[in-house]
């Protein structure tokens, strides 16, 4: 008998305004272990605040929000909305990790720094374990050599091959890309890919933010298509681009097309 799918995250009816724009307008949907999920959509859909609120950068109007079946956040009984202690809100952290669209890697860090700070000043992890880990992520991010470079000495894939690194030095549960391939040019954008390819083909737990639709259709093991803040339609990764059946959708992807 096959063993439960583990869900790692929930969001249930979330809603995000910011001032009189609401941004996310009743979002449901949850990731289980090893699922890559990619999230596709024009523009001011709101798929960046999806992430910024999972990953506690931005917070919720009203919904829930759950790792590993723990609430994060909730309705009360008053309706407010009511976080986690602070606390509980550090070791929520240490489940997941982001890799922004613009690097965000300290510039006045090393390479080495970069990636061992947070296990070591965060994490309070053993330091020799951390740096040997670290040694290991950067020969898989083919940056060996590189550990004292500073951040303004890599072009831009390997400056977002570092920034992964620095995510996976946490061993998250589940790793969040922001549109990791927007600020890179074509060559770079393919360096980047191929790390996910292989990270996807280590049943890594990803939620990635793309606009890259053949990536999404291969890796992907589902997406989902946002507009307008809501989740208009989502399905397995090739039957979704192959078949799309919602309108707003297959307009999007001709569009992407032309």
């Amino acid at each position: 008998m096959s063993s439960p799918e583990h869900n790692i995250l929930r969001i249930t009816n979330a809603r995000k305004s910011f001032g009189d724009t609401e941004v996310l307008r009743d979002i449901s949907l949850s990731v289980n272990a090893g699922e890559v999920v990619a999230v596709i959509g024009p523009s001011g859909s709101g798929k960046s605040t999806l992430l910024r609120c999972a990953t506690l950068l931005e917070r919720l109007d009203s919904g829930s929000l759950c790792y590993d079946g723990e609430p994060v956040a909730q309705l009360d009984e008053h309706g407010c909305m009511v976080y986690a202690s602070a606390k509980a809100l550090q070791a929520i952290r240490m489940k997941f990790g982001l890799v922004f669209q613009d690097f965000n890697l300290f510039p006045h860090f090393s390479v080495m720094r970069n990636i061992t700070d947070p296990p070591i000043n965060v994490q309070k992890r053993n330091k020799q374990e951390v740096y040997e880990e670290a040694q290991a992520l950067l020969k898989k991010m083919g940056l060996q050599g590189k550990e004292d470079a500073m951040p303004c000495e890599l072009s831009g894939g390997q400056q977002q091959r570092v920034s992964i690194a620095r995510a996976l030095a946490l061993n998250p549960e589940i790793l969040y890309f922001d549109e990791p391939t927007s600020a890179l040019d074509p060559e770079l954008t393919g360096e980047i890919l191929r790390v996910i390819r292989a990270l996807a083909a280590e049943r890594m737990t990803m939620v990635i933010v793309t606009h890259e639709m053949n990536f999404a259709r291969e890796v992907a093991d589902r997406i989902i298509f946002m507009d307008e803040g809501y989740i208009v339609e989502q399905g397995s990764a090739k039957t979704l681009v192959d078949n799309p059946q919602h309108e707003r959708l297959k307009a999007f992807l001709n569009k992407l097309e032309t």
